[in-house]
Order: C-alpha cells, then sequence, then structure tokens
C-alpha cells in the first residue's frame, strides 16, 4: 500500500517532544533467496539506518526509539524473516503493536517462484533454513506456508523472479526512495506485450487486443504508440471512445479511494500482443487524463517498445 510511510505524532505524546517529525520505518521480510539483501543494501544507500535479520521484538525496540528525543534515527529500514526462528512468528503481532501506537510500518516483502529460488540455492550452495538437513523444495515450500499472512499485510510486493540484483536495487531506488511528492498515490502505468509474458507485479491489468492493431500496417508498423499517427489509427472508429468512455470514470472513481484507503503505490498493467502500440497508446492517454490530478504522481514505464 505504501513506498514511504511517514507518521506525525502529537504534541505531548510519547514522541517525548518530536511532535510533527516525520518517522518512517521499512520492515523487510520474504523468502530466503529473493533479494532481501540487495534490497536493504539500496536503503542504505538511500540513507536508511539499516540493520538486518532482527528478530520482531526488537523491531518494536527500533520503533520505541524513533519516539525519543535525540535518538538521530528518522528513518530505517529493517529485515526480518524465517532466520529468526521462532521469534519470526511473532512479526505479525510486532507490527500490530507498533501500529497501535502510532508508527504504521511500511512492509516490502520479497518474492519469488520456486524454479528461480532453487536455482539461486543451487548456484550459492547454501542450505534453507526451514530445511537444514533435508530437500532445499521442501523448505522453500514450508517458507511460502509460513509466510503467507505476511504477504497479504505486505504493503508493497516485488516479484523478484526476472530481476537481477542491480535490477532490484534500481526498483527500489525509483520506486520507493525516489518519491518526493509524499501523501500522493504513485501510479505506474506498466505497458507489455501478451507475446512476452504478462507482468508479475500488477496492481490490475487491461488488456487492449481488442482495439484496431497498427502492426498490419507496414507504414506504422516502425513507430509506437506515442506518434501521432499511430495513436489516430488505434483510436478510430468507436471501440476507443466507448473503451474510454467506461475507463477514465473508473480511474477518477478508484484513485481518490485508494487514496483514502492507505494505499500509495499502484501498478496498472496495459496489454496489446506485442506492447508497441495500442497499449503505449492507452497508457498514454490514461496518463494525460490523470495528469492534473493532485493526490496522484503518474510514471509511465514501456517494458516492451524496443522489442521487435
Amino acid at each position: 500500500m505504501a513506498e514511504r510511510v511517514e507518521t506525525e505524532t502529537k504534541a505531548g505524546g510519547a514522541d517525548g517532544g518530536r511532535a510533527g517529525r516525520p518517522m518512517t520505518l521499512v520492515v523487510i521480510t520474504g523468502h530466503s533467496g529473493a533479494g532481501k539483501s540487495e534490497a536493504i543494501a539500496a536503503f542504505e544507500d538511500g540513507g536508511y539506518f539499516c540493520v538486518d535479520n532482527l528478530p520482531p521484538r526488537m523491531i518494536e525496540s527500533l520503533g520505541e526509539l524513533f519516539q525519543h528525543e535525540g535518538s538521530g534515527v528518522e528513518r530505517a529500514a529493517v529485515v526480518s524473516d524465517v532466520r529468526g526462528g521462532e521469534y519470526f512468528e511473532g512479526l505479525l503481532q510486532a507490527l500490530g503493536d507498533l501500529e497501535a501506537v502510532g508508527l504504521k510500518p511500511m512492509v516490502l516483502f520479497l518474492d519469488a517462484d520456486e524454479e528461480t529460488l532453487l536455482d539461486r540455492y543451487k548456484e550459492t550452495r547454501r542450505r534453507h533454513p526451514l530445511a537444514p538437513e533435508g530437500r532445499i523444495v521442501e523448505g522453500i515450500r514450508a517458507e511460502r506456508e509460513l509466510l503467507a499472512p505476511l504477504r497479504e499485510r505486505a504493503d508493497k510486493v516485488i516479484d523478484t523472479s526476472d530481476l537481477t540484483g542491480a535490477e532490484l536495487r534500481r526498483q527500489i531506488t525509483e520506486e520507493l526512495l525516489g518519491r518526493e511528492e509524499s501523501g500522493k498515490l504513485a501510479l505506474t502505468l506498466l505497458t507489455f506485450g501478451f507475446k512476452n509474458g504478462p507482468p508479475r507485479d500488477a496492481d490490475l491489468t487491461l488488456d487492449v487486443r481488442f482495439l484496431p492493431n497498427p502492426h498490419y500496417d507496414e507504414g506504422l508498423r516502425p513507430m509506437t504508440g506515442l506518434d501521432e499517427q499511430v495513436r489516430a489509427y488505434v483510436e478510430s472508429g468507436t471501440q476507443a471512445g466507448e473503451f474510454y468512455g467506461r475507463l477514465l470514470p473508473l480511474l477518477e472513481f478508484l484513485v481518490p479511494a485508494y487514496v483514502a484507503e492507505g494505499k500509495s503505490h499502484l501498478t496498472i498493467a496495459v496489454g496489446c500482443t506485442g506492447g508497441r502500440h495500442r497499449s503505449v497508446t492507452v497508457a498514454d492517454r490514461i496518463r494525460r487524463d490523470l495528469a492534473a490530478r493532485e493526490d496522484v504522481v503518474v510514471k509511465v514505464k514501456h517494458r516492451d517498445v524496443e522489442l521487435k
């Protein structure tokens, strides 16, 4: 729901005089082998006080540290995962306790598919913490079951199956650390081609393959959905107008609803066959329609536009 969560405590409260000063706590969790070390390195580079493998009850203590005048810690990121053994099972409770005292931690959950996790363990030759004497796959499956409630609770889930370490750090920097407009919904419009597979991290997915396809026009094929000729082709006829007439009012409803609910990052994936023409045109139309809103910051990423 959030990339950077900032909480202000009231004067005379438990903060001992730190009223009005923003406090940020990020809890990084997820699967062993999914990239938590890379994630916390990104936060450290972003100026956060970072602690790896912190038991949940110590996270609560770190939260208390925020409340003391002169602590010098205003932004922190911690990793808590199954390496903590039986202590890890208290993480959900610890998160609830922090929220109860007015400090809402942002939970970043790193996921990856089973095949990717197996490959990474084979490369490192490490043992899985939940299967030190058994098969790695058994540990991965046990961990997935254990982590299911936390994944559901997470504010931001990143599937790292197709990401290198550098790509993960870049994504965290761009989406979680590079946002200055706190309090606004960070909306990412991600275009893609279905022939290359759908994105894993979309909150909403729009299939626009019903619109006229410029690919079959040899003159338009080398262009993209940002070219006026392609835009005119895609939006010709009545289908595009009727589609926008239903989609844009829906987004006008959803955006403030998500903001009111506390969500601060939303990814809308827009897909066509190749990810070069129709999806790009539609995403640009959505961007232009939402540009004037004061409660949203829109970014557009074209995943497959350069692919042939």
